[in-house]
């Protein structure tokens, strides 16, 4: 398969597409240069997980962007496999940081995924950040593509905001303010549910062991990649 530097190269040889070459140096031959490589990922595992964090700040909405597109291919493949993707700070894509093209794709997989078999499940901490792109239509749009809302506590600023596109009544205001840990307000169409969600035993376990290992990995000095 081609990688960047094939694309690179030309580019190079037209004048009237130099300006591209010189835009993409940088993922070719300078710091960016990892995504000019071929991936090594194994798409017929189970559960993939794209840790993008170690990209940085203003490279992470590409690197998030890349995956989300050779996973969306994945999914397309077959219809009858039953696959979710999961989207953590889905805000990257769909907010100000983000632009339309990319907020557009990501609505078209949240608007046509059912077709293929699939969930999709966007993730944010912030509700305010999803509405910050073009006076906001794409998070309502994924609100409105999305048959199960799943709300946390939030502070009344973003609970005022996310009333702008949602349903929520002032008793439910006042609910989801004063919500504790583990509790939310699940939301399918018109019911709106207060749940209290409490981890089963192997779960538990798992997290218990997860971070007594991170304890005792920080404690020799390394950081966790």
């Amino acid at each position: 398969m081609p990688i960047l530097e094939d694309l690179y190269k030309i580019f190079g040889t037209d004048k009237r597409t130099e300006k591209y070459k010189i835009k993409m140096k940088p993922f070719v031959y300078g710091s960016l240069n990892y995504f000019n490589k071929h991936t090594n990922l194994d798409l017929d595992n189970k559960l993939i997980v794209a840790d993008i964090y170690e990209l940085g700040e203003e490279n992470i909405k590409y690197g998030m962007y890349l995956f989300i597109d050779l996973f969306w291919d994945y999914i397309k493949l077959n219809r009858n496999k039953k696959k979710t993707i999961y989207l953590d700070e889905i805000w990257r894509l769909i907010g100000i940081t983000s632009n339309k093209y990319i907020a557009s794709f990501i609505y078209k997989i949240f608007k046509t995924i059912r077709k293929y078999g699939g969930s999709a499940v966007g993730i944010t901490q912030d509700v305010s950040d999803l509405f910050g792109l073009e006076d906001g239509f794409y998070g309502k749009s994924l609100l409105s593509n999305s048959s199960i809302k799943i709300l946390f506590s939030l502070e009344e600023e973003n609970i005022n905001i996310l009333n702008n596109y949602m349903e929520i009544s002032e008793k439910e205001k006042i609910e989801i303010k004063n919500l504790k840990r583990g509790e939310c307000l699940i939301c399918i169409n018109h019911n709106h549910v207060i749940v209290n969600i409490q981890s089963s035993q192997e779960e538990k376990e798992v997290v218990e062991r997860r971070k007594k290992d991170d304890k005792n990995y920080y404690s020799n000095g390394k950081s966790r990649d």
